[in-house]
């Protein structure tokens, strides 16, 4: 327990699964009032007796940009004003290709991803310019960063999500308003199995098994948990990025640092593999010139 955010009001969507809830329990740690925004009500009313005081509910589609506006002003009128916006709530959205994308599904997914976010942003507004300023953190993905991790919808949102971040940073900035990102790489949670149209408890045991076979898949060796992620938002958050803005922290376990081959000594290099050239055809390459040496 901390009081690094002592009688500071923090609003997060998404809350009670996942990233949202670590780090609405990182802020609680530290001495923050959450007022939680989601669609799980049973989650939202248990964590409510377990966290007590320090944390409301208010059921929030965030697709529903209205029900936004309602649940920031709760959050102000619970706690008594609003110093930090967590725009964390998404989903995979629409999962084809370009050749299966509807403009359906497209626009069903940026009204997920992306316009939820400068809803939160706008809505905020006016609570934060009352506060004299105040931290919005909004969650992108590596798959702003480049293509092959994620759907053509969700990755082109959360591209814009990171340039959103940018220019609000930008425009927010008389206010003494700091707008940032953070991009989570390969993090344990149910948004996996949602993505494949499980439902939530099959869905958290996805995140499990990832959490059990998926550290191979980067270099810091293990899979990224939902906390990872919470302690880079409280940072974003708190006093001491009180000189950052505009900007992202990615949190990936080194995945996007290049393929495989530049961190992994076991994996074959692309022209190894274009050349069809085991790790042993290659060892036997080097003794055979190694012998033709003088």
């Amino acid at each position: 327990m901390g009081d690094r955010f002592k009688d500071k009001v923090v609003f997060i969507t998404g809350a009670c699964s996942g990233i949202g809830l670590a780090t609405a329990r990182r802020f609680i740690d530290e001495g923050a009032r959450v007022l939680a925004a989601d669609i799980q009500d049973d989650a939202g009313a248990a964590f409510a007796a377990q966290f007590g005081p320090a944390w409301a509910y208010r059921r929030c589609d965030v697709t529903q940009p209205e029900q936004i506006r309602q649940a920031i002003d709760a959050a102000a009128a619970t706690f008594g004003g609003l110093d930090i916006v967590f725009n964390n709530a998404g989903a995979g959205g629409h999962r084809g290709g370009i050749e299966e994308l509807t403009l359906e599904g497209w626009d069903a997914t940026m009204a997920l991803l992306l316009r939820s976010v400068a809803a939160g942003t706008m809505y905020a507004l006016p609570h934060l310019k009352a506060r004299g300023g105040g931290a919005i953190v909004n969650t992108a993905s590596i798959s702003a960063l480049a293509a092959g991790y994620a759907p053509v919808a969700y990755s082109t949102a959360k591209a814009a999500v990171l340039h959103f971040s940018k220019v609000a940073a930008a425009d927010l900035a008389r206010h003494r308003i700091r707008v940032n990102a953070v991009v989570p790489g390969f993090i344990a949670t149910s948004i996996f199995g949602s993505g494949f149209g499980l439902d939530r408890e099959a869905s958290a045991r996805m995140a499990a098994t990832l959490t059990e076979k998926g550290g191979s898949l980067q270099p810091a060796g293990r899979t990224g948990q939902p906390e990872d992620i919470a302690e880079a938002v409280l940072y974003l958050a708190g006093d001491a990025a009180g000189f950052v803005t505009g900007t992202h922290i990615l949190v990936d376990g080194g995945m996007t640092i290049g393929t495989r081959a530049s961190w992994d000594p076991a994996a074959s290099r692309p022209v190894q593999e274009a050349l069809g050239l085991t790790p042993e055809a290659l060892a036997a390459m080097a003794q055979a010139a190694a012998k033709s040496v003088p």
